[in-house]
C-alpha cells in the first residue's frame, strides 16, 4: 500500500538564486537520495512555478512524517544539506517558525468522481 503527499514552499524570489538551487537539484547529494529512500518514500517529484515549489511524495507504509523529521535530526550530511538549501528557500505564507514544506490539503480528485 502506498500513500501520496503534496507539499508546498517558496523560494526566494531571486533567478541566480533558483537556478543554483535547480542546480543542486540536478546532483542531489547521495546520502541525500538514500536518507530518503531508508524513510519509506518510493518517489518523490518536485515542480516549480515562478519560486513557488510543489512535491509530490508517494510513500509506503513505513514512512511517517515523525520517523523522518527524527532520522534526518540525526543525519549530519542531512543536516548540512537542508542549511544549504535554507540558503535558497523561504517559508510559505502561514508557515510556523523554521518550518518549511507544508503539507497541502486535497481539495480534488477526478477519480473519486467516477
Amino acid at each position: 500500500m502506498t500513500n501520496r503527499y503534496c507539499l508546498a514552499l517558496d523560494l526566494k524570489d531571486d533567478a541566480q538564486l533558483i537556478a543554483e538551487y535547480e542546480s543542486y537539484h540536478q546532483n542531489v547529494w547521495p546520502e541525500i537520495l538514500k536518507s530518503i529512500q531508508d524513510a519509506g518514500i518510493i518517489t518523490m517529484e518536485i515542480y516549480r512555478v515562478s519560486n513557488r515549489l510543489f512535491m509530490i511524495m508517494e510513500v509506503n507504509e513505513t514512512f511517517s512524517f515523525q520517523k523522518k523529521t527524527a532520522m534526518d535530526a540525526q543525519n549530519k550530511k542531512v543536516q548540512e544539506w537542508e542549511q544549504l538549501m535554507w540558503r535558497y528557500q523561504q517559508a510559505i505564507p502561514g508557515a510556523k517558525e523554521g518550518e518549511k514544506w507544508r503539507l497541502m490539503t486535497k481539495i480534488f480528485s477526478l477519480a473519486a468522481k467516477e
